[in-house]
This record gives C-alpha cells, structure tokens and sequence, in this order.
C-alpha cells in the first residue's frame, strides 16, 4: 500500500510517496492483483470469488489479493466494496455528489390532458362537470392531477351551486411556459383556423371565448382556505371510477 513514508516494504525500504503500489508486493502477488483489478473494472456487476477463479489461471489466494487491493484504493476516487460476497469498484462515498446531476423530466400530455388545458384556459373559471360537458366525455382524476402537478392549473374556489363543485383556472407558471404575458394573448377564432387547428368550415355560431385568468373571484364563486384547499389536493375535489376516452 502506498504509504506516508513511515511504512517500508517486504524489504525494510520506506515506501516513498508517488511510488507504484506494484512494487510494495512480490511479483506474483502484484500480477494476480492486476488481473483480479482487470476483472472488476471491466465488469458491470460484481463478481465473486468463483467467478474471479474461473478466469485466472492457477490457484490464487482470492480473497487476500482483493483484501490487498481494497487497501489500495481505500484512498482513491473509486472503492472496492464487497455486497453479499461479491466485489466491485464504486464511486468514493465522500465524492458522490460530483457524479450527481439534476435533470428535468420531460413528461408528453396526453390528449386528454390538453384538451382538458385548454377547455380550462379559455373557460375559466370551469368546473370538471363543465370540462366533461364541453369534451363529450368523463374527464378522470388522473388528468387533472398532472395538470395539477405541472402547477398549469390551480383550484380557484368553489361555484356556489349544488355539490359546490371546485372550479380551475391557469396560473402564471402556464403563461411563462407557453410564453403569453396574459391568457388574453390566447389565439382567438380567426387565429386558430389560420393555423388550422380549426377547419374553417366550423358551424354557424361557433364562437371561441374571450378568456380570463384574474384572481378576482366571481359572485357565483366562494373562496377555499387553506386546510380545505391541503384535502382537496389529496383527496381531490370528485371521486370518479370512470377513464377518458
């Protein structure tokens, strides 16, 4: 092992600071090192002490050759651990978070999920039975809840009708993710059939609405406080067995 130079080799000669680890072993000790070292890093589980003497030639004392290197490396950037009788080189304990990296998931909306966006950016405030009659058919839980997530939407309060359904709208974060600096900035009618996410020959009194995201509530909405607004969230404002389509 390399040492501080208070440590000698076989011979009685310190052992000087950069000098190789090969030459603090005999010869045969430091080949069988090489090779069991050789092994390890090249394979991407662990490998135990059968495995190790299937491809070494001779017969060689495993487990002190590996006891030999884990001190080597006990110091070094990568380990040699042993899990369950198996060993293996992995990142120093001590130097893992310069392996660690943050990265955002990128998640597709489902269909569902975008009509469901939309139906919401320009109707709101909107309840889910709205967003229902409006899609033509059930919108699940799910759905909402990964808008949700995204913080695209929030609850606004509750409409002051029977059941007093819980109604959405859009937050700032769905404004700087679609880049608009307000939800008026949505394209209207004659946008969307310029794009053509409209057929021009749209039917007679086809309308799209002028939509409206303030925080103000409406007369037919009372506002959720903080606790109801906490069970909402993880209890969600309906229970619904059916799935969209």
């Amino acid at each position: 092992m390399r040492g501080n130079g208070d440590e000698h080799d076989d011979g009685g000669k310190p052992v000087e600071d950069g000098e190789a680890e090969g030459d603090l072993f005999p010869a045969e000790r430091a080949s069988a090192m090489r090779m069991i070292e050789a092994l390890l890093f090249a394979s991407r589980d662990l490998l135990g002490p059968d495995e190790i003497a299937a491809r070494l030639p001779g017969k060689i004392d495993i487990p002190g050759v590996v006891e030999d290197l884990r001190r080597v490396y006990s110091t070094r950037g990568v380990n040699l651990v042993e899990i369950s009788g198996k060993w293996g080189f992995r990142t120093a304990e001590d130097l893992s978070y310069l392996l660690s990296r943050e990265q955002v998931e990128e998640r597709r909306l489902s269909r569902a999920a975008l009509e469901t966006l939309a139906i919401i950016a320009y109707h709101q405030p909107v309840t889910r039975a709205e967003i229902e009659e409006i899609r033509g058919v059930s919108t699940s839980r799910g759905t909402v809840d990964v808008l949700l997530e995204t913080e695209w939407i929030r609850m606004r309060g509750r409409r002051r009708t029977p059941g007093r359904p819980v109604t959405y709208g859009t937050t700032d974060a769905f404004l700087e993710h679609f880049m608009l600096a307000s939800v008026s900035d949505l394209p209207g009618l004659d946008e969307l059939k310029g794009t053509g996410l409209l057929d021009s020959a749209v039917p007679a009194g086809f309308s799209v609405p002028v939509p409206n995201d303030s925080s103000e509530l409406r007369e037919e909405e009372d506002p959720i406080d903080e606790t109801e607004l906490f069970d909402l969230m993880v209890e969600g404002d309906e229970t619904t067995n059916d799935r969209d389509s």
